[in-house]
């Protein structure tokens, strides 16, 4: 299973990440062998948070060979043109590694902020998708007619479509997805996998392979102590706005036993890939998930019948 790294963005209990908190995710997600560096967008949240974009363009520098993705960026609120601009001039300055994550957006106080309708936001997110993917791809638009940075882009850009795994958004990830994105909080494993299974039917209805695919936003604390697991999962169900045993049951907070079980599960799913973000002291913990929890999926793997 690949290891995606979510760059730092907030602090749960309260401030911003520094320049150097970026640097030092980015130093680790190298060390362990990820293949990803990811960012996610909100406009308006619970505590300060650090723009995806300005994120990722930071950790360019340093990233290597690892790919930069927006998990997810906002098209219909942001814009096409915008968000194309932003990630063609990322991709020419990490030599083409972009992935553009995409998705309407979940929180209705975005767009209360921008005076936008959270009630219409999918017929606006599927018109900004066509003129992205329009936008991104090479040669399909009149280079006069396109951002000037869109324009010296280096390489195509690939469009992953968000989808929590209704009906509806994975029709739309089969006919506008490069690629698919799916949120670890928002789902569990036996959910993944039927909705991996109905993607692929989709795909295959209109003549496409299968499409590639990461499970995103898998919040990663681990500890010992379930009282510190019971406090960190807390704070993220007031953020998330979410329910914390359900949250228990969905991301990587607690033992390491609990967080190679629910991975395994994954695993065994059909995921891949996934992206992990790290609530605090991101090279500590990401050494703990690759040296304490990853082997124990592989060792069982191993095992006769894995």
């Amino acid at each position: 299973m690949e290891v995606g790294v979510h760059l730092p963005q907030i602090g749960i209990f309260g401030g911003l990440p520094s320049r150097r908190e970026v640097l030092a995710t980015v130093e680790a997600a190298v060390a362990c062998g990820a293949v990803a560096l990811s960012a996610n967008d909100h406009f308006a949240f619970p505590v300060p948070w650090l723009d995806g974009m300005i994120a990722l363009a930071v950790a360019s520098r340093e990233s290597g060979p690892l790919d930069l993705v927006t998990s997810v960026t906002l098209p219909g609120l942001r814009g096409p043109v915008p968000v194309a601009s932003t990630l063609a001039g990322l991709s020419c300055v990490s030599d083409g590694r972009v992935i553009a994550g995409v998705g309407p957006g979940s929180s209705a106080a975005d767009h209360r902020l921008l005076g936008r309708s959270f009630e219409e936001r999918w017929s606006g997110f599927e018109a900004s998708v066509v003129e992205l993917r329009e936008l991104l791809s090479s040669g399909t638009s009149d280079v006069g007619r396109r951002p000037a940075a869109v324009a010296v882009a280096r390489t195509p850009i690939p469009v992953w479509v968000a989808s929590w795994g209704s009906p509806a958004g994975l029709r739309r990830v089969a006919r506008l997805g490069d690629g698919w994105l799916a949120s670890a909080y928002h789902q569990e494993p036996a959910d993944f996998r039927r909705s991996s299974a109905t993607l692929a039917e989709l795909v295959a209805e209109r003549g496409g392979t299968p499409l590639p695919h990461a499970v995103v936003t898998m919040w990663l604390w681990i500890t010992s102590s379930p009282s510190e697991a019971t406090a960190v999962l807390s704070r993220l169900a007031v953020l998330l706005g979410g329910d914390l045993e359900t949250l228990r049951g969905r991301v990587c907070v607690g033992s390491v036993e609990h967080c190679a079980e629910l991975l395994a599960r994954y695993a065994d799913a059909g995921c891949r890939r996934v992206h992990y973000w790290p609530v605090g002291d991101a090279p500590r913990q990401l050494a703990m998930l690759v040296e304490q929890v990853l082997p124990r999926l592989t060792a069982a793997s191993q095992q006769p019948g894995g």
